[in-house]
């Protein structure tokens, strides 16, 4: 056999390494580089390896004026961007947003003067400030306070800075809008300079979209003047560009179904478990905890055993809910967008400081069912932006005047609770295909956890978190009934009715992808993370404790008998344990009847029951009532120091609890109705009284 030369090896060589390459081009190199491809964890925000230094991101991205926002359940972050982009498009101002905890705040004493802050700040819970917005409120609060400059309060370390501001609350709670009244104190005690009233939207009163508009108006005026602004038509400029990809089909393994981020797609999900990263967590029960055909109230035990997911009693459990097909489909079919449901579409931001709300590449059809709250109230404005785009002039003026005319808008959107969908069929049957698709990503909020009181005890069952949900369905009386159903709770229910054996569950007209993306969630699984609350036992279970908790209120106070009974078992001293419930009838929805039965067995004299049947006779009995009747044992409970809890409705019940409370306090003690409040007041203020409440 000839050897071969070192010329025959070298042209060997050339000729694999040229085949090799042939082959391998668009798999290992020479691929294509998609330019709407950003991740989503880079598209959201300050993370790893971004700048914390909001003056040099502005400086960076060319921005004058930057809108910070405190959100819980996405309201203020919408706020906050629809104020960015009111600001661009009405005033040239260079706008972007930014969360809170995204950055420091030590340097704000050099933001320049020229320059403007927006804040949009929500309270939550009993006048804390939301998860994203701690540190700058324990930071801009604190006692202590130090900028980069050096110097204290008294040197008027923010005396360049000028801001407005936006609290998000409500009047049902008793710190109302705390959050912005605390924070627009603290600025203006750091020297800065708010440049219009700040403004309070209330929740309570239902009243939230129009506060909101009714202060933006004179603050864009003021803000204008100060600022020598100059107003111009406002005209749409997408925040997103979206391409339509042809290149990829929804069975590529690079496309979103509704997976939440990269490791749920590529199927290696892990932990930390939290408000980004939910745990798909089994259903290993579920039951139905009312005796009436046309009501549903679910009990079910999600197990986290594996996950790293811990709870104590008394927090919640937060599920990650899917849009009813009924509801997508409706979306996709008035914007025209039903025969390409399943196309494949990327997202990028045409800002370098917009965030994408869901992963990309994904589809109409994912975007619409796992991300956006289709199902959410409409804003005005929103219904306003949309007029531009209307198939025909008569919808045209009617979407004009129902944007303009807040009276017509409450008679004909508002009061009737539709979603924009329903809106838009209701002013045109006629397919809006002219919307784009970008202004729907931009105006409607990103689909919402929502938070359950967990009704289990962490001593007793520490992976397996218990659930109990009232399933929502409203019916809104007009000239077009609408009934309005629970997103997440008929979600809840269609995994119920799966669970029990129902091949295609359809829980009042609605189904549900509920194997989810790529069947990920087969099985009857759910997404879940936890997030922990102030609402808690003493720490010392001899203390005695009084609970207030109708209806579905008691979910928290189950959790709360359970661990008690627990403890007397192995032996630990139990104080007082009373209980005030009630429901409307003992036959139809007495929530846990047989349980109580059992925790008596445990507790002994120690648990007592107190009921209240809203519908058994002609008489309505509530709770509050039963909480007068029992005055006097209160009244000792609480001068044995008890705490004092309440869950459940924030308008009418824990009001009228927190009334009659003072009222018991004063007539017992020979006090002033005055006092008898100041001491409600003082109790709140010790955490003797606590309230995991909802409106």
């Amino acid at each position: 056999m000839a050897q071969l030369d070192t010329l025959d090896l070298i042209v060997l060589v050339a000729l694999l390494i040229g085949t090799a390459a042939y082959f391998t081009k668009g798999t290992y190199w020479g691929v294509p580089k998609d330019p709407y491809a950003a991740s989503f964890a880079n598209a959201n925000g300050a993370k790893a390896g971004k700048t914390r230094n909001i003056l040099e991101k502005m400086e960076e991205t060319g921005k004058n004026a930057v809108v910070f926002y405190g959100s819980q359940t996405g309201t203020a972050e919408d706020y906050a961007s629809r104020l960015a982009k009111e600001g661009s498009s009405r005033f040239g101002l260079k706008t972007m947003v930014a969360d809170l905890e995204d950055y420091d705040y030590d340097n704000l004493d050099n933001f320049p003067d020229d320059k403007l802050a927006m804040f949009v700040l929500a309270t939550y819970g009993e006048g804390e400030p939301t998860d994203n917005a701690v540190d700058f409120f324990e930071f801009i609060t604190g006692d202590d306070v130090s900028f980069s400059g050096g110097g204290g309060a008294e040197d008027k370390p923010l005396s360049k800075l000028k801001f407005v501001a936006f609290g998000l609350g409500n009047n049902t709670y008793e710190h109302y809008n705390a959050l912005v009244r605390k924070v627009n104190a603290a600025l203006i005690k750091l020297g800065a300079e708010r440049i219009s009233a700040a403004g309070e939207g209330d929740d309570g009163a239902g009243t939230m979209e129009e506060d909101f508009l009714a202060w933006k108006e004179p603050m864009w005026t003021e803000l204008a003047e100060k600022m020598n602004l100059e107003e111009r038509e406002a005209v749409y400029e997408a925040t997103f560009g979206i391409t339509e990809r042809e290149d990829l089909s929804p069975e590529t393994n690079e496309v979103y179904l509704g997976e939440p981020n990269k490791n749920h797609l590529e199927g290696t999900s892990k932990g930390p478990y939290n408000s980004h990263n939910p745990y798909i967590a089994p259903i290993v029960e579920s039951r139905e905890v009312f005796t009436v055909k046309d009501r549903n109230c679910l009990h079910m035990e999600i197990d986290v055993s594996g996950s790293n997911l811990t709870y104590q009693t008394g927090d919640h459990v937060a599920v990650w809910p899917t849009n009813a097909g009924k509801e997508v489909d409706r979306f996709l079919n008035i914007l025209g967008l039903l025969d390409r449901r399943h196309t494949v579409i990327s997202v990028k931001g045409l800002d370098p400081t917009a965030r994408v709300p869901f992963p990309t590449p994904t589809t109409y059809d994912a975007a619409i069912r796992y991300h956006m709250e289709i199902c959410g109230p409409v804003s005005r404005q929103f219904v306003a932006s949309l007029a531009a785009f209307a198939p025909n002039e008569d919808s045209k003026e009617e979407m004009t005047r129902l944007g303009e005319d807040k009276d017509y808008f409450k008679e004909k959107v508002s009061n009737q609770r539709l979603n924009i969908a329903q809106v838009l069929e209701q002013v045109c049957e006629t397919k809006w295909t002219s919307v784009p698709f970008s202004i729907m990503m931009e105006s409607i909020q990103k689909l919402q956890p929502r938070y359950y009181s967990i009704s289990s005890s962490s001593l007793v069952q520490k992976t397996k978190i218990s659930i109990t949900a009232v399933v929502e369905e409203v019916q809104i009386p007009g000239p077009k009934p609408n009934i309005v159903k629970g997103v997440t709770t008929n979600y809840l229910l269609a995994l119920k009715q799966k669970q029990h054996g129902e091949p295609h569950p359809d829980p009042h007209g609605l189904t549900y992808a509920i194997t989810g993306p790529r069947n990920k969630y087969d099985g009857c699984h759910v997404p879940v993370h936890v997030r922990h609350s102030n609402f808690k036992l003493p720490s010392d279970p001899s203390k005695p404790i009084i609970m207030v908790g109708p209806g579905s209120g008691v979910a928290p106070f189950r959790g709360f008998i359970q661990e008690r009974a627990a403890q007397a078992k192995a032996g630990e001293k139990v104080g007082k344990t009373i209980l005030f419930y009630g429901c409307r009838k003992p036959s139809e929805d007495f929530l846990y009847k047989d349980e109580w039965e059992m925790y008596k067995q445990a507790l002994g004299d120690s648990f007592e029951l107190f009921t209240a049947f809203s519908r058994e006779t002609s008489e309505k009995v509530y709770v509050q009532q039963r909480l007068s009747e029992q005055a006097s044992l209160v009244n000792e409970l609480l001068q044995q120091k008890a705490n004092f809890y309440v869950c459940g409705d924030a308008a009418n019940m824990a009001r009228e609890v927190s009334i009659v409370l003072g009222q018991i306090i004063a007539e017992k003690r020979g006090l002033s109705a005055e006092r008898g409040e100041e001491m409600v007041k003082s109790m709140r203020s010790s955490n003797q009284y606590q309230e995991d409440v909802w409106s």
